[in-house]
């Protein structure tokens, strides 16, 4: 090989080497804590940059992640309790709200018990036979899987806001974040429904109850008499959890049978949690 190509080979090889080994020693050089601050400052200008712009972002939800949100359901609802539906088979609660459990008791404003979870469901009942049929769009699947939904009667009036607007169902500011808050505020002041007395928040009666003392949520009005006649099940014997293979079996003996509150422990409306 020629020695002076050699050479000059070896020495480009030595120059590169040299910066390399400078650049290296600059930044062994830079202090830590100036390189923190320049990478957080990176950090800060992305995450502002991001927050402008959030509205033209993908959604990232959970539920967005599980799969497309069902499709809007509409027909005539069997109502389970005051925020709680079915239409079609499919059971829907009404999203940021909570009514009284069916086997909930509230004072009257003389003191006197009465039974204010039936009378909720009543009141949705008449409130919804008014205008037919139903429509609800989801926005979300709860802890148990059920759909959360925004349901309006066919003349467009919001369920959710009448029931608490009139006194039947309570704001959950655990889930709607205040988006009810002004129809309580109201039904308040006139003393309408729940107000009208003392009563205990559902979400507290029903921690006060998850002992199984609490009777089943009933369909009211409505008895499922095709699930009754094709379902083959009987409320002799009794059954716990463990020895139901399915949730909609579950469910039956909750809607049908008198001990079937048991299987509903902390009075939500669900059976066997596990199941569903």
């Amino acid at each position: 090989m020629d020695r002076s190509r050699h050479d000059n080979r070896s020495g480009q090889w030595r120059k590169r080497t040299g910066a390399k080994r400078s650049r290296a020693l600059r930044w062994a050089s830079v202090p830590r804590r100036l390189i923190f601050v320049t990478v957080a400052a990176a950090g800060a200008l992305a995450a502002q940059t991001a927050m402008k712009h959030s509205d033209s972002l993908p959604d990232l939800s959970l539920s967005s992640l599980i799969g497309p949100k069902p499709a809007p359901i509409t027909g005539v609802a069997s109502v389970i309790d005051g925020d709680t539906i079915e239409v079609h088979g499919q059971r829907i609660r009404f999203n940021g709200i909570d009514a009284p459990e069916s086997g909930q008791y509230c004072d009257d404003a003389k003191g006197f018990e009465y039974p204010c979870g039936r009378r909720s469901a009543e009141a949705l009942d008449r409130f919804l036979a008014a205008s037919r049929p139903v429509q609800c769009t989801f926005v979300t699947w709860d802890r148990y899987h059920r759909y959360g939904g925004d349901c309006r009667r066919a003349d467009g009036a919001s369920v959710a806001a009448w029931m608490v607007e009139h006194g039947q169902a309570l704001d959950w500011p655990r889930y709607s974040r205040g988006a009810y808050a002004a129809q309580q505020a109201r039904a308040e002041a006139a003393k309408v429904g729940l107000w009208v007395g003392k009563f205990e928040a559902p979400w507290d009666w029903r921690a006060s109850h998850s002992d199984g003392a609490a009777p089943p949520s009933q369909l009211h009005g409505i008895v499922s008499r095709p699930l009754v006649a094709q379902s083959g099940y009987s409320c002799e014997p009794r059954r716990t959890c463990k020895q139901i293979s399915s949730c909609d079996e579950a469910q039956w003996y909750l809607q049908n049978c008198s001990w079937g509150g048991k299987l509903d422990r902390d009075g939500d409306g669900v059976a066997c949690e596990t199941l569903c």
